[in-house]
């Protein structure tokens, strides 16, 4: 890093400062104005934070590591962000009538408190140990790489990058709430953009373009059956990414996450009106086709570096370990000034990642169950028990983080397997929740239920096998350890979705008046004009672009 990298990032923490401080002037005196910014966020910062809030240290290492092990299999859960537009097209118009702050309370207001209890606790966990932690271990790594410094007044610089990370990205979040998260992301998302950019051509120029690096890993062959690091449809035998489980598996985990989960939903919700959170969601939704290129392609042109032992700068380029991959590109490739400029993205996905968790899980403990027990509680009260709830799992992040290291470089598998058994039970809730007016209270509720269930059992199956010596073959160990894990993520949805169906059809429907306006087919006359009114052609002519640019990837990488 030379004086120049320095000034450079010096001078993107200034403006970051001055966009706090003058978040923090702003009004925020009650819950709402904290954690949704006053619901009047426009389309530029509400799309703009679905990307930031969405593209964290995961993708800076765990996708750009994919690109450079797997080639294109990972691929599928980045193109499957044309699912933000489900979200803005189909849920926001149930999302805006609710007026809900958050998912476990649109889930009590369809079914019932329980169900909100059980989606509320299952949030706040998978935050706290995966979301967090992860992207702090992961950004330990990042800039451990990127400066190059091993420690640092006689301490690992892994801690000093990964806890001041933490605490900076606390700050501005305690202080200015989803504003501080979404204006800032209208910073952070070009220099990501712009960044990640530079990284792309440089390292094409190094390699000597596009045609270098298919012809690099088409020549690697990645299973069995003759498919290579280039194909994103693979043999069905395929044992970790087989076509239909890829399929079916990223498709029940991109419905969840950007259609249910409060950590992307949060953003939709902040929006002025149905138009600027439809809107968002498209802008999100175009956003969201870049990673591939910014992150994935990076990878594999790493990896092609690496195996055509290309020489940059005097120096064959090396790849130690596929997750070092981004990290690594920039280190060898770019010149000073624009090193900063990257490194400044790469802080801008962390920090953003990181803010809208904090927010996202202050917001979960706060409405869903601090003021659900105390519902008397003045509204300045609330946004300080919020402060108060970040701080909290900040330190409960922190302290998860040497446990998330011991994973080493499995950190991005577990990370998927979480979410493959996290989200078939909550999919199946929310896409019945809407679709089927005769879906009951005790059948959206034990849907979910039995799908936490059998996701916990599989991770307990999972680290029980991978450490048991000369386990015995069983039924028990086909169905939960054996099975591939984007099948069993199908099967486990299917089998919440029948559980939900046969549970509500034994128990009473519903009331017309509890789910007036939350179901298709119960809004009124006029909540239905208001939908209508909210969209024109151009949010038709947009969606399908985004589709048709999804269907031309699928046909190239075929």
């Amino acid at each position: 890093m030379a004086t120049l990298d320095f000034i450079v990032i010096g001078l993107f923490a200034l403006a970051l400062i001055g966009i706090i401080i003058w978040v923090s002037k702003q009004k925020q005196n009650n819950s709402a104005d904290y954690f949704l910014g006053g619901r009047d966020a426009t389309w530029l910062a509400i799309g703009a934070s679905i990307f930031a809030s969405n593209i964290g240290s995961e993708h800076l290492i765990g996708l750009a590591g994919a690109g450079a092990s797997s080639g294109m299999a990972m691929a599928h859960w980045e193109i499957q962000g044309w699912m933000i537009l489900i979200l803005g097209w189909v849920f926001v118009p149930f999302y805006t009538r609710s007026m809900v702050y958050t998912m476990p309370e649109f889930l009590e207001r369809r079914y019932n408190p329980q169900s909100r209890t059980i989606l509320s606790f299952i949030s706040l966990i998978s935050y706290v140990l995966t979301k967090v932690a992860v992207t702090v271990y992961a950004g330990g790594l990042v800039f451990q790489q990127v400066f190059g410094i091993k420690e640092l007044w006689g301490i690992d610089f892994f801690w000093i990058a990964a806890i001041g990370l933490v605490l900076l990205t606390a700050l501005y979040t305690i202080v200015g709430g989803m504003k501080s998260v979404l204006y800032t992301s209208v910073l952070q998302t070009p220099i990501l953009l712009l960044g990640s950019l530079i990284i792309l051509v440089l390292g094409f120029k190094a390699l000597g373009g596009w045609d270098e690096m298919m012809a690099a890993c088409k020549s690697v062959v990645v299973n069995d059956y003759g498919d290579t690091m280039t194909q994103l449809i693979r043999d069905n035998r395929d044992p970790q990414y087989p076509w239909l489980g890829a399929l079916i598996g990223s498709s029940i985990i991109g419905f969840w996450y950007w259609c249910t989960d409060q950590y992307i939903v949060q953003r939709v919700l902040s929006g002025k009106n149905m138009k600027q959170a439809r809107r968002g969601a498209i802008f999100g939704a175009y956003l969201k086709l870049l990673p591939v290129f910014l992150f994935l392609i990076p990878g594999m042109i790493a990896f092609a570096l690496n195996k055509n032992g290309v020489v940059i700068n005097g120096e064959v380029f090396k790849l130690s370990i596929p997750d070092a991959a981004f990290p690594t590109l920039v280190a060898k490739l770019l010149p000073a000034g624009v090193k900063g400029l990257v490194v400044c993205g790469i802080l801008a996905a962390l920090m953003s990642s990181l803010a809208s968790l904090f927010n996202s899980s202050a917001m979960l403990f706060t409405i869903d169950f601090y003021k659900r027990f105390r519902p008397e509680t003045p509204e300045k009260k609330l946004v300080v028990i919020g402060q108060i709830a970040t701080v909290v799992i900040v330190i409960l992040g922190i302290l998860w983080i040497p446990i998330m290291r011991s994973v080493g470089d499995v950190l991005y598998n577990y990370l998927q397997d979480v979410q493959s058994v996290l989200s078939p039970g909550i999919a199946a809730a929310f896409l019945l929740g809407i679709c089927w007016k005769r879906t009951s209270a005790q059948g959206g509720m034990w849907g979910m239920l039995a799908g936490i269930i059998i996701g916990i059992t599989r991770l307990g199956a999972k680290v029980f096998y991978s450490n048991a010596v000369d386990a015995s073959d069983n039924l028990f160990k086909a169905l939960f350890y054996d099975m591939n894990w984007l099948f069993f993520c199908g099967w486990m949805f299917l089998f919440c979705i029948i559980l939900t169906i046969v549970v509500s059809l034994c128990t009473k429907a519903p009331e017309a008046e509890k789910i007036q306006g939350l179901v298709f087919g119960t809004a009124t006359p006029e909540e239905r004009a208001a939908t209508r009114a909210s969209w024109n052609h151009w949010d038709v002519i947009h969606s399908v672009i985004i589709l048709g640019i999804t269907a031309a990837f699928y046909w190239y990488f075929w």
